[in-house]
């Protein structure tokens, strides 16, 4: 087997701040946890940016430099970008930052889908800001947008102008053969670096069975040409990534994904997450990958070829 790409996704655009005072907010904040991370062993640090005062997602330019320089600075990790930013924000606001910064390296939902948040309202007893009830009751109606035009549009700005590659997120089965598409047009070049979602209300529940199937079907559909890894949203997560490197996958943690650490007892950090499933996947016989490891592994542009 390779060695194994440990992913933190360090803030998110879904969970409010209300849901745990550790969850990185500021640029300090996000900045301070990301080079903790990769301290840890966290080879990439996949990134959402957030409105210091309000705790909202922000696509700003600007609310990204706030940490990106930073980060770049005191730590060699590969810096994943997000493109799907919020299901609010149009497609011009969740390419703001990324256009200009030129990533190694971004995240791509593969369509568009449900992404039913309301359940979450229940456990919430007190609310930080006034946006986050409202946002999180009215997802029973939210739709993330994500269409074959929006998906080509970012695969030919980002990678084909900009020399990015990606982080293929799929969240069902049909977003597999999205992917093949795409393939198939010549607008994607591998080597393929598929991120299965498992937990999402809209997408796939966090089974066992659905990842040996969608295995099974990425196997079949790009044969040695991709390499996969698995993020299980909540309570899953450090399960469904032990599976994935017991299978010879790789992982993805982070607070964007799970607040928690264990049941009942909230992450104090993401580094916290990160070297849990580093002790889990080593006491499995896999290896780390560094940084550079895993540039050569994802054939990524390097950290010489981006804007800032």
């Amino acid at each position: 087997m390779s060695k194994i790409i440990i992913t933190c996704a360090v803030t998110g655009s879904i969970h409010t701040p209300s849901m745990s005072p550790y969850l990185p907010i500021t640029g300090e904040e996000i900045t301070a946890q990301s080079i903790a991370a990769a301290e840890a062993g966290a080879a990439i640090i996949h990134l959402h940016a957030r409105d210091p005062d309000t705790g909202e997602p922000s696509s700003s330019h600007q609310s990204f430099m706030k940490f990106l320089p930073r980060i770049t600075s005191k730590s060699n990790a590969i810096l994943n970008l997000s493109t799907g930013g919020s299901a609010l924000m149009s497609l011009e606001n969740r390419l703001a930052a990324p256009l200009k910064v030129e990533p190694e390296m971004c995240s791509l939902n593969m369509g568009s889908m449900n992404f039913a948040l309301y359940p979450i309202v229940e456990r919430i007893k007190e609310w930080k800001h006034d946006w986050e009830k409202p946002f999180l009751e009215n997802s029973d109606d939210l739709v993330f947008k994500n269409t074959p035009r929006d998906i080509a549009y970012i695969l030919t700005e980002m990678g084909g102008k900009r020399g990015a590659k990606f982080e293929f997120e799929c969240y069902d089965l049909g977003h597999l053969y999205m992917l093949k598409h795409f393939v198939d047009r010549g607008l994607v070049r591998g080597p393929l670096f598929i991120q299965f979602v498992f937990g999402v209300l809209g997408g796939m529940g966090a089974d066992p069975e659905n990842l040996t199937h969608i295995k099974r079907i990425a196997d079949k559909l790009f044969g040695n040409s991709y390499s996969f890894s698995v993020l299980a949203a909540g309570r899953h997560q450090m399960q469904m990534a032990a599976m994935s490197a017991a299978m010879g996958g790789h992982v993805r943690v982070g607070l964007e994904d799970n607040l928690s650490i264990e049941k009942g007892t909230l992450a104090v950090s993401n580094a916290q997450q990160v070297i849990k499933i580093r002790e889990i996947v080593e006491h499995l016989g896999r290896e780390i990958a560094t940084a550079d490891e895993a540039r050569a592994l994802l054939d990524l542009k390097g950290s010489a070829h981006v804007k800032f």
